[in-house]
């Protein structure tokens, strides 16, 4: 046999061996997206990742307004989720917000600002340490990130800083739901002469369970309005949490 056959054979059964291995670990990107290979930095070094079809992102393939992106997960379909990371390929600022269900089911809805077209993508990671992957490629006109906030224009927005407002649903549709909206400019840093000025951690909590704890990054559009499921709990709903200035806030949403 030639010796370079041979060696071609072994070189052949090797990759042959590795792939499935592989494969079963992380499969190709479902989105094509270019940046995909980058955006393995936002995970720990030896992290598991899956494309999971039961990870959805809900949000329009044309958004209009990229200062305001409609997106709602849904990871509930995995079970008990201990952590949600949301991040999206083609922004400036790639991660948009991690949330951690506890009481509350791994959904939520929210806002953000897009500075090009991307992926929008969500990573729920399970106990066993796996980090299930979703997305949704959505069109816009671009510019989300690097627009000032029409809130620092207003003669009161100091005054209104932090100020929640909200509401619980108890029956049709909408019953198990509860919304509320923060006053802020969740300004970017990416518009001269204005820093990076945003909320960084809310938590909800019922009956003295926490429901969800929220981390916030830049990208979240201005006067954030969040929606999630309470699940079981009962009674007011208690929101507390602060901005990297560290302005910190308290309110209740009443059933």
């Amino acid at each position: 046999m030639n010796p370079m056959t041979g060696l071609a054979a072994i070189f052949l059964a090797a990759l042959l061996t590795v792939r499935p291995a592989l494969a079963g670990q992380e499969d190709v990107d479902p989105l094509g997206s270019a940046r995909w290979g980058d955006m393995r930095y936002l995970f720990p070094e030896r992290a598991t990742l899956r494309f999971d079809p039961r990870v959805r992102v809900l949000a329009p393939a044309v958004a209009e307004n990229p200062l305001q992106v409609p997106v709602t997960v849904d990871a509930s379909e995995l079970g008990p989720v201990s952590e949600v990371m949301v991040f999206a390929d083609f922004n400036p600022i790639v991660e948009v917000l991690r949330f951690y269900p506890q009481a509350a089911p791994a959904w939520l809805g929210f806002r953000i600002k897009l500075q090009q077209s991307s992926p929008v993508r969500a990573a729920a990671r399970t106990a066993d340490g796996v980090w299930h992957v979703g997305g949704a490629w959505v069109t816009t006109v671009g510019g989300g990130c690097t627009a000032p906030s029409a809130k620092a224009a207003a003669p009161d927005w100091q005054a209104r800083l932090n100020q929640v407002s909200g509401r619980q649903w108890e029956s049709g549709a909408q019953a198990g739901r509860v919304r509320l909206r923060i006053e802020h400019p969740m300004d970017t840093g990416l518009v001269a002469g204005i820093p990076a000025f945003h909320l960084e951690q809310v938590e909800l909590l019922a009956a003295g369970r926490s429901l969800m704890r929220l981390q916030l990054h830049e990208p979240v559009s201005e006067n954030p309005v969040f929606t999630l499921k309470r699940g079981t709990a009962d009674g007011p709903v208690e929101v507390r949490g602060h901005d990297n200035n560290g302005n910190a806030f308290q309110a209740r949403i009443a059933p």
